[in-house]
């Protein structure tokens, strides 16, 4: 580490003891070499500083761009909404110019950004997600500044800098994913004004950077977001440290009278606890401690804390290098600001399960991968380097919390604004065995044939990065090395990469495909599903593909399986919701399709003899069926509905019977039923146990009959 950069942070350290005003109920900044000798960390690595303050402050993401840069977004404006005018944001610019494997240069990149919160390497420039904004910033005369700064996309909500657009990764699909928390917007194109504005509330947002595509994608993702070899996404949310959505939006929104679009799911078996070490803040515990008197006085039984609960988790991040030890390759690595921690997640497969599991690794089942006895330790984000190690962007405040969250008495002593000029880069490394120098790559200037080589690194980043050059260079001469991967190597990665390199360059064929839909590796057979769902040709392998042993394949079989029409695929439909009924992921695959909530897969269902012995997903199936068949009421719906349901037990029939009511009083197409629906509806208010008589009753209402 420059000796500059630490005497440097030591001076801004002193000098910020020294402050007036400043309260002694909360502590006082430390160098970087005293901040260091407060971290646990699992005695299998080393840590050490990478960049420190003054070359970046305030720092919460940062990436190697493959030419030789490394780019930190600074956000000035925490933890206050952006100013129009005095907007802080920033983006730094890092280099190695005499190439020792050590940062020598800082170049503010761009600057007046409002709350630029993440950045993603594309054609010699950067993106960068800046609400209402997602920018593109390019230095074109080499003075290390941006020169272009074009809107890709507009709209997005743009108030509370830690629930906006961000969390960018470019996934193997070439789609470029970002977290959006759920908030309401209706996003443009400035490139293509001409197509339509894509609304994403509820959800998060992917696009297509070559091609101009964009659109809503499922999940409501905060701060950070994990993206595995075959492109699953995980993402944080505050409490919730690890989350996935198994279910893309364009499959959950094929019709518009799903009773419920929320499609997170929480995977972690440790549910909110962690192992804090560093001491409680004042104003956290004094909050706490009120609201505890406050649930008590109302005996509601609810427990509030102040500590070893996640309530700030912050930039989860897939470990795709090859520097560390094997078993911890497809690791997720996710900060919490408030307890000063680095948590790890292992990720496993369970049978018949759309969704992972998160639990945590057998060394670190009462303690954390880091943990830090210094509470301005603020891992925001971590960033997967092309040596192989792991980053960690310290953001380094003696704060972290929206201010309109803490009570007013509370903040008369807490400056939110102490620790701007502080900022910490990271470096985890394996002990043992020669450490790696920094690599900072050059990948603009290599051939294709050379790029098409790197498909097939053992380090994600690598992979990725050459990907995406290949992506934007379109040259079309190395089809046939691209193809050859495809076919005969043995990495599973690299065949994955070379099939959507292929993709981009619209050079996929159908034999291919066809061939994808056996590859030993369950991530390409996942991928060439979605691409299967362009022909009927395909159908037969969809179907297969609906028992594969991996239950992330049968998830998207059965996803695209809902793509087709036609007897073959209805009743393969009707086999999968019969097998896997009791699986809510499995269920919303089945009735977001058209097929699978029509009337006639009900009948199907019935003459399986389903609907006999009731089961608590059978009948969440039926309600949920019901609503759909109420809110979307077409043409003798209603009346299929009861008809199929006329012999079965009477607990199914007034689970169809609750959903239909709820599904009409939200219904926009609102019309009288046919003859047959009241007639059965008068039979059963007369004429069955009381929960049928009941549910009949609030249908009829509901009807106005």
């Amino acid at each position: 580490m420059n000796l500059k950069y630490i005497k440097a942070a030591s001076l801004l350290m002193l000098t910020a003891a020294a402050l007036p005003g400043i309260s002694q109920r909360y502590t006082n900044a430390l160098s970087p070499e005293q901040e260091m000798a407060t971290f646990q960390l699992d005695g299998a690595f080393g840590i050490e500083p990478f960049v420190v303050e003054p070359e970046v402050l305030s720092p919460i993401d940062m990436v190697f761009d493959g030419r030789g840069n490394i780019y930190v977004v600074e956000m000035g404006d925490y933890p206050y909404d952006a100013k129009p005018g005095n907007f802080k944001g920033r983006i730094r610019l890092l280099k190695d110019t005499n190439g020792d494997g050590k940062v020598d240069q800082s170049y503010v990149f761009a600057e007046a950004l409002p709350s630029a919160t993440s950045v993603l390497p594309w054609k010699g420039g950067i993106i960068v997600t800046a609400a209402p904004d997602i920018l593109y910033l390019k230095d074109d005369n080499g003075d290390f500044k941006a020169d272009t700064r074009e809107v890709l996309f507009t709209g997005f909500f743009a108030r509370n800098s830690e629930a906006q657009i961000t969390s960018l990764r470019f996934g193997p699909d070439n789609w470029v994913y970002a977290n959006n928390n759920g908030q309401a917007g209706t996003i443009t194109s400035k490139k293509h004004p001409e197509k339509p504005a894509v609304n994403v509330a509820g959800g998060n947002f992917r696009f297509r950077p070559d091609l101009g595509l964009f659109e809503a994608e499922s999940g409501t993702g905060q701060f950070g977001q994990a993206l595995d070899d075959a492109g699953h996404r995980f993402y944080t949310q505050n409490t919730l440290h690890i989350q996935q959505s198994p279910i893309a939006w364009r499959y959950a929104h094929r019709h518009d009278f799903m009773p419920s679009y929320r499609t997170d799911v929480n995977i972690s078996d440790h549910e909110l606890e962690m192992f804090q070490q560093s001491a409680t803040p004042y104003w956290r515990q004094e909050r706490s401690d009120r609201r505890q008197a406050k649930y008590d006085s109302m005996k509601t039984g609810y427990k509030e804390y102040a500590r070893d609960h996640f309530t700030g988790a912050s930039g989860a991040t897939f470990y795709g290098g090859d520097g560390f030890p094997k078993e911890f390759y497809g690791n997720i690595f996710t900060g919490e600001v408030a307890g000063n921690l680095v948590h790890r997640d292992v990720i496993k497969s369970v049978p018949r399960q759309a969704a992972f599991v998160a639990t945590r690794a057998d060394g670190e089942k009462d303690k954390e991968f880091l943990a830090s006895t210094d509470g301005w330790f603020r891992p925001a984000n971590f960033t997967s380097g092309p040596d192989g190690y792991l980053y960690i962007v310290d953001m380094y405040r003696q704060h972290i919390e929206t201010p309109v969250s803490i009570p007013e008495d509370l903040k008369k002593d807490m400056d939110f604004a102490n620790g701007e000029q502080y900022g910490r880069i990271w470096r985890i490394f394996p002990k043992g065995g020669e450490k790696r120098s920094v690599a900072i790559p050059y990948l603009e200037g290599k051939k294709p044939e050379e790029l098409v080589a790197l498909l097939s690194h053992p380090n994600q980043w690598w992979r990725l990065n050459a990907q995406r050059l290949l992506l934007e260079k379109q040259d079309k001469s190395v089809v046939p090395a691209l193809q050859k991967i495809v076919s005969e190597s043995p990495d599973a990665n690299a065949r994955l990469h070379a099939f959507y390199a292929l993709d981009g360059m619209n050079a996929l064929d159908a034999k291919l495909v066809k061939a994808a839909l056996s590859d030993k590796s369950p991530g390409l057979r996942e991928h060439a599903l979605v691409l299967a769902e362009k022909s009927p040709d395909y159908l037969p392998e969809v179907i297969r593909l609906t028992s594969d042993a991996n239950p992330q394949v049968a998830y998207q079989a059965c996803l695209s399986l809902g793509q087709f029409n036609g007897k073959e695929a209805m009743a393969a439909l009707a086999q999968v919701a019969e097998k896997n009924m009791e699986e809510p992921m499995f269920r919303l695959a089945v009735l977001s399709s058209l097929p699978g909530s029509s009337p006639e897969l009900t009948e199907m269902l019935g003459s399986r003899n389903v609907f006999k012995s009731p089961t608590p997903g059978k009948l969440k199936y039926l309600e949920d069926l019901g609503y759909i068949a109420g809110a979307r009421n077409g043409k003798n719906e209603m009346a299929k509905l009861l008809a199929a349901l006329e012999n079965a037990d009477k607990d199914f029939q007034a689970a169809a019977l609750n959903g239909l009511a709820k599904g009409i009083k939200r219904s926009p197409n609102k019309s009288a039923p046919d003859k047959s629906v009241s007639k059965t509806l008068q039979k059963w208010s007369s004429d069955a146990p009381d929960h049928v008589k009941k549910a009949a009753e609030s249908v009829r209402k509901a009807l106005d009959i």
